[in-house]
């Protein structure tokens, strides 16, 4: 696990590689799923440094647009 991560973020990435498990994913695939998840999740959160980023590309794209 990264080091950023906290223990509710590994305890979620576990349920989530053990739900896509079940499902029939292979292993390495729902370590993939599972990693994707928990990262969206934080930075959804703002718990990343991407989430600083992705908001200024928003906002730029937005005036674009008008």
């Amino acid at each position: 696990m990264p080091q950023a991560w906290s223990a509710t973020d590994e305890r979620r990435y576990e349920h989530i590689k053990d739900s896509a498990k079940k499902e029939g994913r292979s292993a390495k695939r729902a370590k993939q799923i599972a990693a994707a998840t928990v990262n969206k999740q934080r930075r959804s959160e703002g718990r990343t440094k991407a989430q600083r980023s992705r908001k200024a590309g928003t906002r730029r794209a937005a005036k674009r647009s008008r």
